[in-house]
């Protein structure tokens, strides 16, 4: 029996990268949709495009070539992503992706692909991932969407405070570690106090868990 491929979670910088997505329909859509929320430079190969990708490209969101793939498409890309309805023509993008040492993601072939996706939310600087190693998508957002109800604006509120009382702790040349913040957030009172709206008390807690393990 074959294994099944081992995913390793990591979350990526595409920032400005260059991302090319191969296809025109309702997969590449969804593809693209997700790139964009992360300021994806994202190029677009497909001879037709359904409606809402020809919007994005009429709006200066994507660039867009009206044309069938063609080797050569995935020079200098960071990552690819073969979407179209073609089973040979997504081959195709993984065999160049694949020689050019390109991460490649192809739709609805995992075992084609170096990535997966997993369903993903975010809510301010919180991003919540679910994957089930490919088995069951729709499973993996169901759990994912029950996971997001449990993200209260706290949570937001939350973050934001840690990364002052960071830059804080930088200014006093405090340097604690991953077990020093385990143990200083105490993450029920934390929220407690940010739901009553007393984030100062929350943030002077905080601050004195850490500085008192570095006296």
């Amino acid at each position: 029996m074959r294994q099944r491929a081992s995913y390793y979670p990591l979350s990526l910088n595409i920032k400005g990268k260059r991302c090319v997505v191969v296809g025109g329909g309702r997969v590449a859509l969804r593809k693209v949709t997700t790139l964009l929320e992360y300021g994806t430079d994202i190029e677009l190969i497909s001879p037709e495009l359904c409606p809402e990708l020809a919007s994005l490209s009429a709006r200066g969101l994507i660039h867009v070539y009206l044309r069938p793939y063609r080797a050569g498409d995935l020079q200098k890309a960071f990552l690819a992503f073969a979407a179209t309805d073609n089973s040979s023509t997504n081959k195709q993008v993984a065999e160049e992706a694949g020689s050019r040492g390109i991460l490649v993601n192809v739709a609805d072939d995992a075992e084609g692909s170096d990535f997966i996706i997993p369903s993903s939310a975010r809510r301010g600087e919180i991003t919540i991932a679910v994957s089930t190693g490919s088995i069951s998508p729709a499973l993996a957002r169901k759990i994912r969407t029950k996971l997001e109800e449990t993200i209260s604006d706290e949570y937001i509120t939350l973050v934001n405070l840690v990364g002052e009382v960071r830059a804080e702790m930088k200014k006093l040349s405090a340097q604690p570690d991953g077990e020093d913040w385990q143990e200083a957030l105490d993450l029920d009172l934390m929220l407690e106090l940010l739901r009553k709206g007393d984030n100062e008390t929350a943030r002077t807690i905080l601050l004195d868990n850490l500085t008192s393990r570095h006296k």
